[in-house]
């Protein structure tokens, strides 16, 4: 009997690891090789499982599996995605990782499919509620005016993979924990980070089953179209895709030129930090805090909208998407559109130039040209895009100004969040200090500064056997 147990262990690991991306099984958790960030993190998101899940859920069996998705920085290419251009972000050295057990059941139940969750979350505000959730085929979204929370997020991505259940008979049981250092507001897709997270821990419970209903795809896009739906619907963000694509599909080293068309994705290599001279990645956080669920984001994809539509008003035109324009297009169809209008079209036109421009420089490793690609970004931004603000301008300002700096922007929806900044690695201690004595003085903020690089996509980091234990507190 305990061979044949093991057996369908070992069946449902593999079968799962296959599903999300993994060639072979995973290490157990103390012999994963994990950064000390990384570990903190999974050991923050095991003793909340332990603490306030593990008595309630004596019916799971081991193993609990323990995967990570990342936060990502956007190098250039801003405000383009949503409108079919092109971007080029990578994934961050931060991320969000969920711990959690739970099994899968089909047909042999009646009534309708169901899925149960119960979730705890070190970024709740209250962390130590345990949040359950019974999810149907037919469940809707709630209504926009309700407030809305990080279960919104969980929840949407969810009910994306209900089509691969059967509408009857079928249990999914979810039991698990998240935990996160991705700075919340700061533009660095703490959302898309939570979201790619929980998809690729419930792709590991539904074995082959995931993406059933869309065999033919290709499942790291998949699964950020997915978690796309999930924030657009269900937490009523209109993001783009490449938040969620960047976390899902980046690569080790690269960054990710995405084609947010036909989300086509081309790696670029980038040689960074080899010598003191060759160039790191910067964040520097404002702690101007932005939401891209806010009115100003959907304002900004209207009055896209309003260009496009005057563009199609000139004789004979070619402008199918705003992706498809050129500077030229913009100036000829002034007239038909509002100044507003025209400036974002102007923008994002520029924006998608900049940033094919930027992939040949990255790969020549011409970092001057990069830098001053950066440099453009960030006015457009601010003159034609208005989405920046008076902190993030500061840091954009201190970081061009100073000596080893080759480019500086903002970056992710605007309003607030991080700058990014390429920026030799000698020179970086010295702007990290500058940076944060300029704006303490004037803003009385600190700003976060680290050097981060192109980091691995959502993965599935390990699996821990001994997941039985529970707190002492329910004992008593």
């Amino acid at each position: 009997m305990h061979a044949q147990i093991a057996i369908r262990l070992v069946t449902f690991i593999v079968v799962s690891l296959t599903m999300t991306g993994q060639k072979k099984l995973p290490p157990k958790i103390a012999d994963a090789d994990l950064s000390p960030d990384v570990r903190a993190l999974v050991e923050k998101a095991r003793k909340l499982y332990i603490d306030k899940l593990a008595y309630f859920v004596q019916n799971h069996k081991p193993p609990a599996f323990v995967v990570s998705a990342p936060g990502r920085v956007n190098l250039i290419g801003e405000h383009t995605d949503y409108t079919g251009g092109f971007v080029m972000p990578l994934a961050i050295d931060y991320s969000t990782v969920i711990y959690g057990t739970g099994f899968l059941h089909t047909g042999k139940g009646a009534g309708p499919t169901t899925i149960r969750l119960r979730m705890v979350s070190d970024k709740s505000p209250n962390p130590d509620l345990v949040e359950e959730r019974r999810l149907m085929p037919d469940q809707c979204p709630p209504d926009e005016n309700e407030q809305r929370t990080w279960v919104n997020y969980v929840v949407g991505v969810v009910m994306q993979y209900m089509p691969d259940l059967p509408r009857e008979g079928a249990v999914v049981d979810l039991a698990f924990a998240t935990a996160s250092n991705v700075p919340l507001g700061s533009g660095l897709s703490s959302s898309a980070s939570l979201e790619v997270a929980v998809a690729i821990f419930l792709e590991c419970f539904m074995h082959d089953m995931a993406y059933s209903s869309n065999p033919d795809c290709e499942k790291e896009k998949e699964r950020a179209l997915r978690c796309q739906k999930a924030e657009n619907e269900w937490a009523y963000s209109p993001c783009g895709i490449m938040d969620q694509l960047a976390s899902s599909a980046a690569k080790e080293g690269h960054l990710t030129m995405i084609d947010c068309r036909s989300l086509g994705i081309t790696l670029v290599p980038m040689k960074e930090g080899g010598t003191e001279e060759d160039p790191v990645i910067f964040i520097a956080n404002s702690k101007v805090e932005h939401s891209i669920g806010d009115g100003e984001y959907g304002l900004r994809r209207m009055q896209c909208n309003e260009a496009l539509e005057g563009m199609q008003q000139v004789p004979l035109y070619h402008v199918l998407t705003l992706r498809d324009a050129t500077l030229q297009d913009v100036k000829d169809a002034e007239e038909k559109m509002s100044e507003v209008a025209y400036h974002r079209a102007k923008h994002v036109v520029t924006e998608n130039q900049r940033t094919k421009e930027a992939k040949i420089a990255l790969k020549m490793g011409v970092w001057d040209r990069v830098g001053q690609l950066m440099n453009e970004s960030h006015e457009s931004l601010r003159d034609d895009f208005e989405v920046s603000c008076e902190e993030v301008d500061f840091l954009v300002d201190l970081a061009q100004k100073y000596e080893g700096v080759y480019g500086s922007r903002m970056t992710g929806g605007g309003f607030g969040g991080c700058t990014v900044t390429l920026v030799k690695k000698s020179a970086v201690e010295g702007l990290k200090e500058h940076l944060k004595e300029e704006y303490k003085a004037k803003f009385n903020k600190d700003p976060d500064c680290f050097v981060t690089h192109p980091g691995p996509g959502a993965r599935v980091l390990a699996i821990d056997k001994d997941c039985h234990a529970e707190s002492d507190f329910y004992k008593k």
